[in-house]
């Protein structure tokens, strides 16, 4: 089996199980409110977080070195929770994930005042094709566009920010502060907000919850061995066979289907995403890669970013050759 078609098989993977975890937030979702399912599902991955730390060898103190950066996240990251884990639980899983698929393109139109990319017009254009896929998902005039459409749509957003300000400052921040603050920002501000929205969860769905932590650590697992294995270009477009298991899934268990307006700007989304990956792989055409290194899932902040792990991956094979 050659690299690559490893990397893409462990990429399919990671994203099935990712789509599994989604479909657990809308399961909740239809009992309980996203503030009570961010805390939570925060909640479940601390442990992980302790682990991390007790491996981190270094001996600096938590504090970030770009203060205003970080705290511009972490409002990011508590956003983009929210949003996410409400449009899961009120539309249809294929349109949410649809929506979602816009960030490639909010992540280049992003990383020119942020990184100062210069966008061409090749991508310039697929970013333009790629929002018009997403008012065909809308579909303006003929259907209602409800609060879970702004949801998503805030969400994109949110975590395509969060996505670009590690572009910028993830070479200078320990991993451990990019993850602990969002964790810490989302535990408090949940927290207070438990006592006006929290409902008694039965062991069944505090077990859900903590499942939905296990499945995220299995597929960012799955996505650092893609990524070690495969070409960044060939696997990050793995990601758009989310719109295939949400089909099926919302099919199977909430008995939606997905309508052909939604198949048809998905599909508009996905190419002009596709085209936007395929352009920043070729040489001497971006400085900075967005799209390509923003590998991490959009979330509620309670996961590993990809990148630090597979550098430290990939260092562990260096020294053991």
């Amino acid at each position: 089996m050659s690299p690559n078609t490893k990397g893409v098989l462990l990429g399919l993977a990671a994203f099935g199980i990712f789509a599994t975890h989604d479909v657990i937030i809308k399961y909740l979702g239809a009992t309980y409110s996203p503030f009570q399912m961010v805390f939570f599902s925060v909640l479940f991955g601390f442990p992980l977080v302790s682990f991390m730390l007790v491996g981190d060898v270094s001996s600096e103190n938590l504090r970030p070195r770009h203060p205003w950066w970080t705290s511009l996240r972490t409002a990011s990251v508590l956003i983009t929770g929210v949003c996410v884990f409400y449009a899961f639980s009120v539309l249809p899983l294929a349109q949410t994930y649809a929506m979602l698929f816009a960030m490639p393109l909010l992540i280049t139109l992003l990383s020119i005042p942020i990184l100062g990319e210069k966008v061409g017009l090749h991508r310039g254009g697929a970013v333009i094709v790629g929002l018009i896929g997403v008012i065909i998902v809308l579909r303006p005039g003929n259907s209602e566009f409800t609060l879970g459409h702004v949801a998503a749509l805030v969400g994109a957003l949110s975590g395509s920010l969060a996505a670009i300000i590690v572009r910028r400052i993830g070479r200078d921040e320990r991993d451990v502060v990019l993850l602990l603050y969002p964790m810490l920002g989302n535990f408090l501000i949940m927290g207070a907000l438990m006592p006006f929205v929290y409902k008694p969860m039965p062991l069944i769905d505090l077990g859900a919850v903590a499942l939905m932590a296990v499945l995220a650590f299995a597929a960012m697992l799955c996505m650092i061995g893609a990524y070690k294995s495969g070409e960044a270009v060939v696997v990050a477009p793995m990601q758009y066979s989310q719109i295939i298991w949400a089909s099926a899934f919302g099919y199977m268990f909430f008995n939606e289907t997905p309508d052909m307006q939604t198949l048809v700007g998905a599909g508009v989304i996905i190419a002009s995403g596709i085209y936007i990956v395929l352009r920043e792989g070729r040489k001497n055409i971006s400085e900075n890669t967005p799209v390509l290194r923003s590998r991490s899932r959009v979330a509620a902040g309670a996961y590993f970013r990809i990148g630090p792990r597979l550098r430290a991956a990939r260092k562990r094979a260096k020294r053991s050759k």
